[in-house]
């Protein structure tokens, strides 16, 4: 155990937690504690509720932190104004939290950042500036104005006033269901998981917290294992509001004290728990936010008979990346399909197709004609279809009726690549 690690209570105690929760009783939602049914069926639960910070104000939990921490600013760092990196969440909610305080508030974005998080960013009243390819270079910059200029540097994660901030999850979190047996909450920094283990640990030790983390931005294990912070040198997933590379000293000391557990899950996993997220509990979730839901799918924590909350912690996404995510979901659960068909008598044909999909009870998602390649029939014309059904069993059947027709033939599928692992999520 390194010296050069503090204790968790030098970092975040529930008393700073319940501080936290005064301060910001008139700033933020208490979001609700929505109980699903089919979640706690699909993975052997007593019960399971989401926690949706994705209806917190500015779609995630970012603005507790931020809040909090800047809320204890003394007058004349206020005066000076703040700055924050970030290419997301964070932003929005130190944006959000400088107009509530009217504190000046200066967001450097990597270049990649998507114009609609800038300009969502900007209507909180922040500056953004757009520097670096990433986001370390944007965490560099940012550090250096904050120096220059001699502002204050609201950090992410790693700052005990954020920790406590994100821990009034938890709060509500217990309030909500005092019963609760498991805790699953995404990582990526470990602020989230850090403040809400600090409170729900307070309120019963034996309460299980398991940090999730996505397959290629899988840190924080190997950190416990060794107790020593480990480093990833690179990341590579889609939920990229959890694609950091590395804990930090403050996260990794009371991680490593109240966090019970962490597991991976692989981004097919983040896809299924976008889509069911959805389509049964009628919500929108970044895969960041998707990832408890994730693990409880997919088996990667074990949660049979027990009352299990899931923070869905963000609902900040595209809407063309989050159907597209989604699709890849329903294609994981065997319930779409891409086929490559050959058609004779072209666009007359069309309609046979339509009409058989239809009768088949399933839905015909997108349809096009696409080149032709070498080994296709050049008296035929190809085209992509993509269709919807209730199943791999229902989908072969279409796909069944589709080759039965007089000029239609289906050359290949995506079926049974995709629901290799159907069994997993039924």
């Amino acid at each position: 155990m390194s010296d050069e690690i503090p204790s968790a209570d030098e970092v975040v105690t529930t008393a700073d937690v319940e501080a936290a929760a005064e301060r910001l009783a008139d700033v933020v939602h208490r979001t609700p504690l929505d109980g699903s049914t089919t979640f706690a069926e699909r993975s052997g639960a007593a019960a399971v509720g989401l926690k949706l910070e994705n209806v917190q104000r500015t779609g995630s939990f970012k603005i507790r932190g931020a809040y909090n921490a800047m809320a204890q600013l003394p007058e004349e760092a206020r005066e000076r104004g703040v700055v924050a990196a970030s290419a997301g969440n964070h932003a929005q909610g130190v944006a959000l939290a400088g107009q509530l305080l009217k504190i000046d508030a200066t967001i450097v974005v990597p270049e990649v950042t998507p114009a609609a998080k800038i300009e969502a960013t900007r209507g909180y009243g922040a500056d953004v500036v757009v520097e670096g390819r990433d986001y370390e270079r944007s965490y560099e910059h940012a550090l250096e104005l904050a120096d220059e200029e001699s502002r204050e540097f609201v950090h992410p994660f790693d700052d005990e006033r954020v920790i406590a901030g994100q821990g009034t999850v938890g709060l509500e979190l217990v309030e909500q269901d005092p019963d609760v047996d498991t805790v699953l909450v995404s990582i990526g920094g470990g602020g989230l998981v850090s403040g809400i283990a600090t409170a729900v640990k307070a309120h019963d030790p034996d309460i299980r917290v398991v940090g999730v983390q996505p397959e290629g931005a899988a840190h924080a294990k190997p950190s416990l294992e060794r107790d020593k912070i480990h480093v990833l040198s690179e990341v590579d997933t889609v939920a990229e509001g959890i694609a950091d590379a590395r804990l930090l000293v403050k996260t990794f000391a009371v991680v490593r004290e109240r966090v019970d557990d962490v597991v991976a899950v692989s981004d097919a996993d983040l896809a299924v728990a976008t889509a069911l997220l959805a389509e049964r509990a009628k919500t929108v979730a970044e895969a960041a936010g998707a990832a408890p839901v994730a693990a409880l799918l997919s088996g990667a924590v074990d949660v049979k008979g027990e009352r299990v909350a899931a923070v869905v912690s963000g609902g900040n996404t595209n809407l063309t990346d989050h159907a597209e995510l989604s699709r890849v979901g329903l294609e994981r659960l065997g319930r779409y399909t891409e086929a490559r068909l050959e058609l004779a008598g072209w666009p007359t044909v069309l309609g046979d197709v339509t009409e058989t999909v239809e009768e088949q009870g399933a839905e015909l998602n997108a349809l096009e004609r696409v080149r032709p390649m070498a080994v296709d029939d050049l008296n035929r014309t190809p085209v992509r279809v993509g269709v919807e059904g209730s199943g791999p069993d229902h989908l072969r059947d279409v796909l069944a009726a589709l080759d039965a027709l007089d000029d239609v033939s289906v050359v290949r599928h995506s079926l049974d690549a995709e629901v290799r692992r159907e069994n997993e999520y039924s």
